[in-house]
């Protein structure tokens, strides 16, 4: 399973604690960024790189980190195929991937531990999508929306 990592400086040293994580436990991972600890650094533009590579490779899912983790689920959901949550227990990430199917899981690093990270993260990329009718049918509409409005 191909993981695509991004960060900006606030987010930069859970990204690194995470990314040898998963390269611990065989993931196929791709780092987008930030290479370095830069406080001058912009999130838009380290993040679109992960909303880039999941709107090309849909079956392939992506971690993403800053302060708060808010702005970067935000940007990472303008890009199509990207279905990106904030992460924030492990309820809400379970039925983040069991209803919505999302692919990208956004992480504050201001409010989590790394073991708490890792928790999350792990129920992210092994918990299934439940592929009910109900949901296809929703994540359906979804891409409807996204086919309308953006280009």
């Amino acid at each position: 399973m191909k993981v695509y990592l991004a960060a900006d400086h606030a987010g930069f040293k859970l990204k690194e604690e995470i990314k040898k994580y998963l390269q611990q436990q065989n993931y196929a991972v791709v780092d987008c960024g930030a290479f370095s600890i830069d406080p001058s650094d912009d999130y838009p533009n380290l993040i679109a790189k992960v909303g880039e590579a999941i709107e090309n490779d849909p079956e392939s899912f992506g971690i993403i980190f800053g302060k708060s983790g808010a702005g970067e689920e935000i940007v990472a959901n303008k890009f199509k195929n990207v279905r990106a949550v904030l992460g924030f227990s492990k309820e809400n990430v379970e039925l983040s991937r069991q209803h919505n199917n999302a692919n990208v899981l956004s992480l504050g690093a201001e409010f989590e531990t790394f073991e708490n990270a890792k928790k999350l993260v792990d129920v992210f990329l092994k918990t299934p999508f439940f592929g009910d009718q109900r949901h296809i049918r929703r994540i359906d509409e979804i891409k409807k929306i996204e086919d309308k409005n953006c280009a």
